[in-house]
């Protein structure tokens, strides 16, 4: 008897509660007497066919932009540079021989392993002083046509001097490689053009937890994002992209690229990119899919937080085609996936707070 009563009493909330969930949802909104207005939510865009090649003529246009200037398709050879070490060799004429950094040095300070190699230094206004020749401002020319200058110079007190002249020690330029490489630190710039592939080469290589698509390249105040994967599919070779003197070549993790699952799915979790790829479809898969019991296939939403403010994508599950947009929709670093609940689980839930025990009765009365 007391059992009748609880649902004669309960039934017309519990009635009242269904009509409201079946419709749009529960929405919050702000108080007007309190002086605070909710926050008005992102506009929402339908995940179709048309949004997809948008996005990624959107996605390629920019990569391409990023790196259009860092490409160089013949490096040109290398200038001397403030600092280095050169070696200059006047045949037939040993006396201007040993006039460089080891000239007054003695024999052990010279064969110690911090000693500088014997030559001639670069000073830090670009000269080189030597025999004859006088100061010669050398930085910013080849070998070519410093040992063509020089040559020139001599050639007033010697007849026809043959000259050798060549960078012993590279210590004018250099970058530096940081993040997921097996041997990071500085790395100097030599007469081997010194590309992204080399640089890289040079540190060992990448680990296995590096993130092929984002490696980031810090010239001054200008950050350039590049995926290796990305330009060989466009048909861009990355050894084409030459590093300057004083770059910061960052390799980042695979842990940094994540992508969130929430909701009503199976299992939610956090995903890694497979090397800057990940489309809806394999994050939902991974997940376990979505549940059966309370997810609504109708209402699956990709969170994005963007320059320009927050981007919330749907999709609907059930809709012809559905899955093909999934697997072509590319997720993005930090994206959050959510699927919302079905209205059937939001009554249920809405119920279960409100009338703690009721739905558990009710189903107990229609029990035989």
């Amino acid at each position: 008897m007391k059992t009748h009563k609880f649902l004669l009493r309960t039934l017309p909330a519990l009635l009242l509660l269904a009509s409201l969930a079946g419709c749009a949802g529960f929405r919050i909104t702000g108080d007007p007497r309190s002086g605070i207005a909710s926050e008005p939510a992102p506009p929402t865009q339908l995940i179709t066919a048309q949004l997809i090649e948008a996005e990624k003529a959107l996605r390629a246009r920019h990569s391409s932009e990023s790196v259009a200037h860092l490409i160089v398709r013949n490096p040109p050879p290398y200038a001397i540079g403030r600092g280095d070490i050169l070696s200059i060799v006047v045949w037939d004429h040993p006396e201007l021989a040993g006039q460089g950094v080891a000239a007054s040095a003695t024999a052990a300070d010279a064969q110690s392993p911090g000693a500088p190699p014997a030559g001639f230094v670069v000073d830090h206004d670009g000269r080189v002083q030597f025999p004859f020749a006088g100061a010669l401002t050398l930085a910013g020319l080849t070998e070519d046509e410093a040992r063509a200058l020089l040559t020139k110079r001599l050639a007033r007190y010697i007849t026809n001097p043959l000259v050798t002249l060549r960078v012993q020690s590279y210590r004018s330029k250099r970058v530096y490689i940081d993040g997921e490489v097996r041997l990071p630190g500085l790395q100097s710039i030599n007469d081997i053009p010194m590309t992204l592939v080399e640089a890289l080469n040079r540190a060992g290589g990448m680990l296995p937890s590096a993130d092929q698509s984002r490696i980031v390249l810090e010239r001054g105040d200008a950050r350039y994002q590049v995926g290796l994967r990305g330009l060989v599919a466009r048909g861009i070779n990355p050894g084409s992209i030459l590093l300057a003197p004083g770059d910061v070549v960052r390799v980042h993790s695979r842990d940094e690229s994540k992508v969130f699952v929430s909701g009503e799915v199976v299992t939610p979790k956090a995903l890694t990119m497979h090397d800057g790829r990940l489309s809806l479809n394999e994050a939902l898969g991974e997940s376990g899919g979505i549940s059966p019991i309370s997810g609504d296939a109708r209402q699956i939403y990709v969170i994005r937080r963007a320059v320009d403010g927050t981007r919330v994508y749907q999709l609907d599950a059930r809709r012809a085609g559905a899955l093909a947009l999934a697997e072509a929709f590319e997720l993005e670093p930090r994206d959050l996936i959510y699927v919302a609940p079905s209205p059937l689980a939001n009554w249920y839930r809405s119920v279960s707070m409100l009338f703690p025990g009721a739905l558990t009765q009710v189903v107990n009365i229609s029990r035989p």
